[in-house]
C-alpha cells in the first residue's frame, strides 16, 4: 500500500486495524476512488481473522469533508438516464443501472459496516460533514476530536440525508434530535455532538487515535471473536423486533451454538484461571436468524 492509496490500512497488534481515509488534500472527499477503496478493505478485514476490530478515521485535517462535488457530471455518480421506481429498485438492486447508477455509494457502505461481525470505531479528528458524518452512523462508537465539526447540511444543497442515516440517526440520537438537526443543517462542534449523544466522548486531537485503539483493543483481547459478532448483531436486530419472543429464539440459538465451540473453552479457561484461546472465526458465525 503507497502514501497515495485513497484508503490506508493497518494492522496493529492486539487485532486492531486501522483505516484512514487519505485525501488530505481534498479534506478526505469522497471521491477519487475513495468509497470503492473503503468498501474493498471492509471485505478484507471481514474475511480476515486477525482482523478482531476496525478504527476509522481521516488524514490530515479532517476525517470527511462530504461528497467531492468537483466531479463532473452527476456529482453524486448517478445515471440521469433512469427513471427508477421503488418496484424497480428493489427487484434489481444489485443489477446495472441501478447497483452503481441509482444506489447511493454512502448506503452501500454503511450496510456493509453494518454488517461486519466485529466492532468499528470511528475516531473523528476534524470535520466530518455530509457523508462524512452519515456514515459513521453505522459504526458501532464514535469518539470526537476537540477539533471535530459534524453536520447534516443534506437540506442546504437541496438533497436528503443518504447511507441508510434515516435508520440509524434516530436510533443513535432520538426522532427529535435527529430531526432537528436535519431541519437545521447546522454544523456541530465536538460539545454539542456529545450533549447529543451522537459520539461516546470528545478527546484532545493528540488524544483522539490512541483513545479509540485502546477501546478497541479492550473489546478484544481475551474475547471470543464469535461471540462479539452474533453479540453485534443480535443487539442491532433484536432491539427492533415487536416482541420479547423473537430476540428470545435468536438468543437461545446464539447461546446454543457458542456453548459448544468458544464457550467451552472460556469456561475451561475461567475455571483454570488462564487466558483463554479462542478459536472461533467471526466470519464464520452460525445461523441465528
Amino acid at each position: 500500500m503507497s502514501a497515495e492509496d485513497p484508503v490506508l490500512y493497518e494492522l496493529r497488534d492486539s487485532g486492531v486495524a486501522v483505516l484512514t481515509l487519505n485525501r488530505p488534500e481534498r479534506m478526505n472527499g469522497w471521491g477519487g476512488g475513495l468509497a470503492a477503496k473503503f468498501y474493498t478493505l471492509l471485505d478484507e478485514a471481514e474475511a480476515d481473522p486477525d482482523v478482531r476490530a476496525i478504527v476509522v478515521t481521516g488524514a490530515g485535517r479532517a476525517f470527511c469533508a462530504g461528497m467531492d462535488l468537483s466531479a463532473e457530471g452527476n456529482v453524486f455518480g448517478l445515471d440521469e438516464s433512469v427513471r427508477p421506481t421503488p418496484e424497480d429498485l428493489r427487484a434489481h438492486l444489485t443489477e446495472a443501472p441501478y447497483h452503481d447508477g441509482v444506489r447511493d455509494t454512502g448506503g452501500r457502505v454503511t450496510l456493509a459496516v453494518h454488517a461486519l461481525p466485529k466492532p468499528v470505531i470511528a475516531a473523528i479528528n476534524g470535520p466530518a460533514v455530509g457523508i462524512g458524518a452519515t456514515m459513521t452512523l453505522a459504526m458501532d462508537l464514535r469518539l470526537a476530536s476537540t477539533r471535530a465539526r459534524i453536520g447534516f447540511v443534506f437540506g442546504r444543497l437541496g438533497i436528503v440525508p443518504e447511507a441508510a442515516s434515516s435508520w440509524f440517526l434516530p436510533r443513535i440520537v432520538g426522532i427529535q434530535q435527529a430531526l432537528e438537526w436535519v431541519y437545521s443543517a447546522e454544523v456541530l462542534d465536538a460539545e454539542a455532538a456529545l450533549a447529543g449523544r451522537l459520539v461516546r466522548s470528545v478527546h484532545e486531537p493528540e488524544d483522539l487515535l490512541p483513545a479509540a485503539y485502546d477501546l478497541a483493543r479492550s473489546f478484544v483481547v481475551g474475547r471470543s471473536p464469535v461471540a462479539l459478532g452474533l453479540a453485534k448483531r443480535l443487539l442491532y436486530r433484536n432491539s427492533a423486533t415487536a416482541e420479547p419472543l423473537e430476540a428470545h429464539l435468536s438468543d437461545s440459538l446464539a447461546m446454543f451454538y457458542t456453548s459448544i465451540g468458544d464457550g467451552k473453552e472460556g469456561v475451561a479457561a475461567f475455571l483454570e484461571k488462564r487466558t483463554p484461546e479462542f478459536t472461533g472465526r467471526a466470519s464464520e458465525l452460525p445461523r441465528v436468524y
